[in-house]
């Protein structure tokens, strides 16, 4: 651990010379365990700035720490002692529009019973700060970091839900746009004013002659209505980087004003109850020529420097990682090499999403065997996030040298894939739609709910739930944090209404983000009922996994070679005995052998822990899984596990 330098102890005296002397300790021995990783993150980015800008950091992380809530302020401590709480079984999340889920954030507050009936204990709300009028791709294009979407509620909204979702043990997780801002932010209005401070936040251009160099190494994240990298506007008489859309700038975090000006939203944030920052488009903040400007170095530099002025202020509060990048690259998000277990705390494993699909259309699971076995271990102090579906369209994030391994034709392969889950391969059950047809690539990805990518539109409702209830399976017992998309827990098909709203229509993704049938949720309680067999799968899932030590996410997920290539095998090792996963893709009966089971240690007393019951192999020394069944195969332990 290096101590923090003099100057930075002596700011912090400063602005604390009110708070009582335990306060003032407290913060001082953070100072002190973070300030390496504060330091050496500003160092990579800012070089010479970055003695300047920590001890500007010091300063807006002591007044955050003394503005802090009591109840806030007890929760770091109590998360101080128990720096694993995201990485408990007993975590299950849920992730939903606030307006179309509940109306409002009252609304929401509401239906709090709701989600603890399902065993919900993170709640991520889709952007909910205030964004530009109009099209606002979401909600991701703010206009003002500080300020709740009037029609959704106040501030003191915000707060209140997040105090009474922490009394029901319910982590509040709100999105953090880094990459860009509203071309009506105030930063970006008055750069337009002329103002050359803030100027300087944006990548400003006098012309082509640097954009188009970018452009040669450039992907386009919006091809069909978002061409392009660089919008000319009229007020900056300048070019000026848009990655997504034109109506959402840039930033240059180059700039040290642009690093504080983000740290003081996340402690503003954080002191307004928000537990869990998803960290939205954080591949894309440095740009460097002649690269596709994602994953670069700096980004990891950034983070883990963003991390340390909230461990020191609010370790309450943790990171997620939205990296919706390569393989290869999504491990760097959780930390490795110097940044090893230093960056984002919580990362989303596209990967483990896209071979979930990609199993149930193949029916075979060799390329998700080796595709998963292929990723590095992640630091043991993080988790993966894991998911069926979430709110965006769903990429084929297929490597072509995962494919060519298991004798596959990547682009090929991806285009099976967006010919089934659009339902054009004959004989597909799936009823999505295109989204952003690239014709030079061939790229197409996938709207839809995940119940009407699963056939539950195409006359196949009871074969739809059991995909369904087999993919939150899988994703509840990868480890890490699942969530479930709003919805999925009922099942809900496609809204066929999506377009009629004014701004939806040009953006097919709302196929996948209905308004929540209430009418529907009642149903849940009706035995026999679609939505009744869905809810009830899934929280009897949540309550045997919260049962589970192996799915701790301090324990690794091990993908086994498979002995039926309908069957992916996961094993997780733990000191109280392993767990085997196993997760039939198929529409068939398939085995595993027995003597498999022997061979990692389950040898007597076996249970299915996701039913409660004994596991009993048949007399031709197999136990065969059921179509598109899972077991989560453990020894008996002394206690009884009931899900």
């Amino acid at each position: 651990m290096r101590m923090a330098p003099r100057s930075a102890l002596d700011v912090a005296e400063r602005v604390l010379a009110d708070e009582p002397e335990h306060r003032r300790a407290t913060f001082g021995l953070r100072l002190d365990r973070w300030w390496g990783d504060l330091a050496d993150g500003l160092r990579a980015p800012y070089g010479e700035a970055a003695d300047a800008l920590a001890l500007r950091l010091v300063e807006l992380a002591a007044g955050a720490f003394a503005r802090r809530d009591p109840e806030l302020a007890r929760l770091d401590e109590v998360r101080t002692l128990a720096p694993d709480w995201f990485q408990e079984s007993s975590m299950l999340g849920y992730a939903a529009y606030a307006d179309r889920f509940a109306g409002d954030l009252a609304g929401v507050r509401a239906k709090v019973p709701y989600l603890r009936e399902l065993g919900v204990t993170y709640l991520h709300l889709m952007p909910l700060l205030q964004p530009r009028e109009g099209d606002s791709d979401g909600g991701y294009a703010v206009a003002d970091y500080r300020t709740v979407r009037p029609d959704l509620g106040s501030l003191a909204d915000l707060s209140a839900l997040a105090a009474d979702l922490r009394a029901e043990g319910v982590s509040l997780v709100l999105d953090l746009v880094l990459n860009h801002v509203a071309r009506e932010h105030e930063w970006a209005e008055a750069a337009r004013a002329g103002d050359p401070r803030y100027r300087a936040y944006f990548r400003v251009f006098p012309d082509r002659t640097e954009p188009d160099e970018f452009e040669r190494t450039l992907p386009e994240v919006f091809p069909d209505f978002a061409p392009g990298n660089f919008t000319w506007d009229d007020g900056l008489d300048a070019w000026t980087w848009t990655t997504f859309n034109a109506f959402q700038w840039d930033l240059d975090w180059s700039n040290p004003d642009v690093f504080a000006e983000y740290a003081d939203i996340v402690l503003f944030l954080a002191n307004a109850g928000v537990e869990v920052l998803r960290l939205d488009a954080i591949a894309f903040l440095w740009k460097r020529l002649g690269t596709s400007c994602q994953n670069q170095h700096e980004v990891h530099a950034i983070t883990q420097a963003l991390r340390a002025v909230v461990r020191i202020a609010c370790p309450a509060v943790v990171f997620k990682a939205e990296a919706i990048v390569g393989p290869g690259d999504l491990v760097h998000y959780l930390g490795t090499g110097q940044h090893h277990g230093k960056v984002s705390d919580l990362a989303y494993h596209n990967s483990l999403m896209v071979q979930f699909w990609s199993m149930l259309a193949a029916r075979d699971v060799t390329l998700a065997a080796h595709a998963l076995r292929a990723l590095p271990p992640v630091p043991s102090t993080t988790a993966w996030v894991t998911y069926v579906r979430c709110h965006d369209d769903i990429g084929w994030a297929v490597d072509d040298a995962d494919a060519a391994a298991v004798g596959l034709s990547g682009p090929g392969h991806r285009a099976f894939l967006s010919d089934w889950y659009s339902g054009a391969f004959p004989g597909s059950w799936a009823r999505g739609l295109v989204f952003q047809a690239n014709e030079a690539t061939g790229d197409r990805r996938i709207s839809g709910t995940a119940a009407s990518l699963l056939g539950v539109e195409a006359g196949e409702p009871e074969r739809a739930v059991d995909r369904l209830l087999l993919g939150h399976a899988l994703v509840l017992g990868w480890g890490g944090v699942p969530v479930v998309w709003m919805g999925d827990e009922l099942a809900l098909p496609n809204d066929p209404a999506w377009a009629d709203e004014p701004g939806h229509e040009t953006d097919n993704r709302w196929v996948h983000r209905p308004r929540m049938d209430w009418e529907a949720a009642q149903r849940r309680s009706e035995p026999g009922a679609r939505e009744q067999r869905m809810f009830d799968g899934l929280a009897r899932m949540a309550r045997a996994r919260a049962g589970l030590p192996h799915l701790h996410a301090s324990v690794a997920a091990e993908v086994l070679e498979p002995a039926d290539p309908g069957v992916l095998p996961v094993l997780r090792r733990h000191p109280e005995g392993p767990m085997l996963g196993l997760y039939n893709v198929t529409d068939e009966w398939r085995p595993w052998p027995v003597d498999r089971l022997v061979e990692l240690g389950l040898h007597r007393d076996l249970l299915d822990a996701l039913a409660g019951a004994a596991v009993e192999p048949s007399p031709d020394g197999a136990v065969w899984l059921a179509p598109y069944a899972a077991l989560w195969v453990v020894s008996a332990p002394a206690r009884t596990l009931s899900p």
